[in-house]
C-alpha cells in the first residue's frame, strides 16, 4: 500500500479498509521551497479566517449571496490573495500557475467560500481586459473586480447559437458614439446579480460568421435590458435569459476592434482551461469520499451497499480516474508555467473529466437506490450532496464547450483530421 500523502501534497482521495482495491492517493508534484512557504502562509491565513465566515445563505436569496461572495473577495484582496495569478501591474500578485493551484487546493481543503458570483469577472472578463482592454478600461474595471465591488455575467450563448457560438444573431448597429443592441442571450450566468455583462454581438451581418462579431462591456442597469431567471432541474436559478431591446452601449465599451470579437472571445475561452476546473475536481474527490462512507451506511439486503464488490470496484475506478485527472492538471499547470499549454491539455482534460463525473453520478444513484429521488436531505443519510452532484454532472459535459465540441477540437486541431462537412 503506498505511503500517505505529505501535509503539503494536496487533498487525498481517501480509501478504505482492506477490501478489493488499494488505498489511492493522488500523485503530486513536490512544492519548491518558495511554493512550500506560500502554502504554509496561506494555510495559516485560511485557518484564522474561514471559521469566522457565516454559513451559505439560501441559494435563492441573491442579495445575501452577493453580499457573502463579494465580502469574501474583499477579504482575499486585503490579504493579497485576490487574482494572485494576475500581473502585478494590474493588481495581482504575479503568482505562478503552481501557486494559483495551491490557493485553490488549500481553499478547498479549508472549506472556504468558492469564487461564486465573482466567477465571470475574475476568471473571464478580468483576464480578457488584461490581454485586450484599453488602459482606461483596465483602470476602471480591474480594481473593482479584484475588490469584489462589481459582479459580471457572460452574454455569449443564444437559443440558436449554443455550441455553434459563431452563429449568434444579437445585432449591434452603430449610431454615433453608441451601439444599439437588440437580441436574446441564454444561459447567462449570474445575470440576476450582475453589474456588467461581457457581451458578444454581431456588428456586420454580411461578413463570414466568425468575422462580424464584436466584444462589448454592457452595464446591466441601462434601459432595454430584461433578465428572466431560468430554473434548473436542481431548483437553482444561476442562469437566466437576457432580452435586449435597443440597448445603447457606448462605443468606448468595445474591447478590441469592431468585428474582431471572435478573436477576443478566444482569449476569454482560453481562461477556461488550466486551473478553471480545479475546484470542480476537488469537489468531485470529496463526493467520492462521501459516497464511500454513504455506501457503508445504506442498507442493502442483509448488509450494506458496501458489501457489493461491484460497487467497491466502481468506486476504485472513479477514484483512480480522478487521481489521473489530478496528475493531468498538475502537468497542464506546469506547462502553463512555461507558456505552453497545448490545446490537447485543456480539451482532453475537460472531455475526460465530464465522463468521470457522469460515471460518479451514475454510481451515486446506484448506491442511493430509491433515496436518489429526494433532492432534500434524508435523516441520517447524507444523500443531498450526492443527488445534487449527479444532477450537476449533466451540466459538466455542456459548460465551457460540450463534449462533442471537445472531440471536434481534439480531432481537428490535434490529430489533424478533416472538418465535418
Amino acid at each position: 500500500m503506498p505511503p500517505a500523502a505529505s501535509p503539503t501534497s494536496g487533498p487525498p482521495a481517501p480509501w478504505a479498509d482492506g477490501c478489493i482495491f488499494y488505498t489511492i492517493m493522488p500523485m503530486h508534484l513536490r512544492d519548491s521551497p518558495t511554493e512550500g512557504g506560500f502554502r504554509a502562509e496561506l494555510r495559516r491565513w485560511l485557518a484564522e479566517t474561514v471559521p469566522a465566515q457565516a454559513p451559505p445563505p439560501d441559494p435563492h436569496d441573491w442579495a445575501a449571496r452577493r453580499a457573502r461572495d463579494t465580502a469574501w473577495q474583499r477579504l482575499l484582496h486585503d490579504a493579497g490573495y485576490a487574482g494572485i495569478n494576475w500581473p502585478k501591474e494590474f493588481g495581482g500578485r504575479g503568482a505562478t500557475p503552481a501557486e494559483h493551484l495551491i490557493l485553490l487546493e488549500e481553499a478547498a481543503r479549508a472549506g472556504a467560500p468558492d469564487v461564486g458570483l465573482n466567477f465571470v469577472g475574475l476568471l473571464h472578463a478580468g483576464p480578457t481586459l488584461i490581454m485586450e482592454g484599453r488602459p482606461d478600461q483596465q483602470a476602471e474595471h480591474l480594481p473593482r473586480i479584484l475588490r469584489g465591488e462589481s459582479v459580471w455575467c457572460q452574454g455569449f450563448s443564444e437559443p440558436e447559437a449554443g455550441s455553434d457560438l459563431a452563429s449568434l444573431r444579437t445585432r449591434a448597429v452603430r449610431d454615433g458614439d453608441h451601439y444599439v443592441v437588440t437580441g436574446q442571450k441564454v444561459w447567462t450566468s449570474y445575470a440576476t446579480a450582475a453589474d456588467y455583462c461581457e457581451l458578444l454581438v454581431r456588428t456586420d451581418p454580411d461578413a463570414p460568421k466568425h468575422r462580424g462579431i464584436t466584444w462589448l462591456i454592457m452595464p446591466m442597469d441601462v434601459p432595454g435590458v430584461e433578465v428572466r431567471p431560468l430554473r434548473t432541474i436542481e431548483g437553482s436559478d444561476e442562469f437566466a435569459e437576457l432580452f435586449l431591446d435597443e440597448v445603447r452601449i457606448p462605443v468606448a465599451n468595445r474591447v478590441g476592434a469592431e468585428n474582431d470579437g471572435w478573436r477576443v472571445a478566444q482569449v476569454t475561452f482560453s481562461f477556461e482551461r488550466g486551473t478553471a476546473f480545479v475546484s470542480e475536481m476537488l469537489d468531485a474527490m470529496n463526493l467520492v469520499e462521501g459516497l464511500a462512507g454513504l455506501a457503508r451506511r445504506v442498507p442493502r439486503g442483509a448488509g450494506t451497499a458496501w458489501d457489493d464488490a461491484g460497487i467497491r470496484r466502481e468506486l476504485g475506478v472513479v477514484a483512480a480516474e480522478l487521481d489521473a485527472l489530478w496528475a493531468t492538471t498538475k502537468r497542464n499547470v506546469s506547462r502553463a508555467g512555461t507558456g505552453t499549454l497545448p490545446v490537447a491539455g485543456g480539451s482532453a482534460f475537460k472531455l475526460a473529466y465530464a465522463d468521470t463525473r457522469h460515471r460518479l453520478g451514475d454510481l451515486a444513484m446506484q448506491v442511493l437506490d430509491g433515496s436518489a429521488l429526494a433532492l432534500g436531505e434524508l435523516p441520517g443519510l447524507g444523500n443531498a450532496a450526492q443527488v445534487h452532484g449527479e444532477l450537476h454532472s449533466l451540466a459538466v459535459s455542456i459548460a465551457a464547450g460540450t463534449s462533442q465540441i471537445q472531440r471536434n477540437i481534439l480531432a481537428e486541431r490535434v490529430l489533424g483530421l478533416p472538418k465535418e462537412r
